[in-house]
C-alpha cells in the first residue's frame, strides 16, 4: 500500500558501461555527434531532480578515460563481472550512504529525467517493495509479437505479475483494437531500474531461477524469489542503441535538434 507520506530517500545513478558490445563494436564511445554516447546517457541522467549523484561502473581504461575527459565520476570494476547487475552492485558496494540505486543503461542516451525519479519515488512511497521499473504502452502488434521486445503485465497496485518476450497478455481473440485501449492493455518493459541497496547486494548471491534461464531474462529471478517489483508508466518508448541503424537515428535526432 502507499503510505500518505514518502520517505526521501538517498539515491545515486550508476551506469554499467561495458567496451565490448554485440552487435555494434564499442557503442559507448561513438562519438559522431561530437561526444561519445555515454557522455549522452550521463548528461541526460543529470536532469534528474531526485538523485545524489551518478558514478559510471566500467569494464575498461578506455571507457573510464572517456568519462574523466567530459568530467563526470568513474569507478573501474571487475572487467569478468558476469552482468551489469553484478557491475553495479560493485559499485553499490562503496556507496555505504546510499537507500536507493538507480541502474541507467549507458545505450539509453535519451533517457528521461521523470522516468529516473519516477522509480525513484516508487520505491520511496512503497516499503514492500525491492525494485521498480518502467514500463510504456505497446501500440503495434509486431512489436507485441517479436521476442526482442519484452512485455510485462503489473496488478492494480504496479506490481509486476510477469515479465516475458512472449505476447502478455495473450487475447483469446484478437481484436486490433485491443492496442489502441485507454489505459492499454499491453506494455512493453523498459530496463531502468531502482534498487534498494541492501536488496541489490544481496540479488547477486540469489540462485538463478528456471523461467529466468528459459527467457533469459534477469529481473524473473527477483520475481521468482516472491520479492515485489513495482512498474511505473511512461509514455515514451526511450529507445536503447543497439544496432548501427539505431546509432544513425540517434545521430540525425541530435542534428536537428
Amino acid at each position: 500500500h502507499h503510505s500518505g507520506r514518502t520517505l526521501a530517500m538517498t539515491s545515486f545513478i550508476v551506469i554499467p558501461a561495458r567496451l565490448h558490445s554485440t552487435r555494434l563494436p564499442e557503442k559507448l564511445l561513438l562519438a559522431e555527434t561530437g561526444k561519445p554516447l555515454i557522455q549522452h546517457t550521463y548528461e541526460s541522467a543529470q536532469r534528474a531532480t531526485r538523485p545524489k549523484g551518478i558514478i559510471v561502473a566500467a569494464d575498461h581504461q578506455s571507457i573510464a578515460e572517456a568519462v574523466q575527459q567530459f568530467g563526470g565520476t568513474v569507478v573501474m570494476t571487475d572487467p569478468e563481472a558476469p552482468s551489469g547487475t553484478d557491475r553495479v552492485a560493485e559499485v553499490a558496494l562503496q556507496l555505504s550512504d546510499a537507500d536507493i540505486i538507480v541502474n541507467v543503461q549507458g545505450d539509453e542516451p535519451d533517457i528521461s529525467a521523470e522516468a529516473i525519479d519516477m522509480v525513484v519515488e516508487l520505491l520511496e512511497q512503497n516499503a514492500d517493495a525491492v525494485m521498480s521499473t518502467l514500463g510504456t504502452p505497446i501500440r503495434c502488434k509486431t512489436q507485441l509479437e517479436d521476442p526482442a521486445c519484452v512485455k510485462v503485465v503489473f496488478d492494480h497496485q504496479q506490481r509486476a505479475m510477469y515479465f516475458s518476450r512472449s505476447v502478455i497478455p495473450h487475447a483469446r481473440n484478437w481484436d486490433e483494437r485491443l492496442l489502441e485501449a485507454e489505459p492499454a492493455h499491453f506494455h512493453q518493459h523498459i530496463g531502468l531500474y531502482a534498487y534498494r541497496r541492501d536488496f541489490l547486494l544481496s540479488l547477486t548471491q540469489l540462485p538463478q531461477s528456471e523461467v529466468e534461464k528459459l527467457e533469459s531474462l534477469e529481473q524473473l529471478r527477483v520475481l521468482s524469489h516472491g520479492y515485489t517489483i513495482l512498474v511505473g508508466i511512461i509514455q515514451e518508448p526511450s529507445i536503447g542503441i543497439d544496432t548501427p541503424e539505431d546509432y544513425e537515428a540517434f545521430v540525425r535526432m541530435q542534428r536537428n535538434r
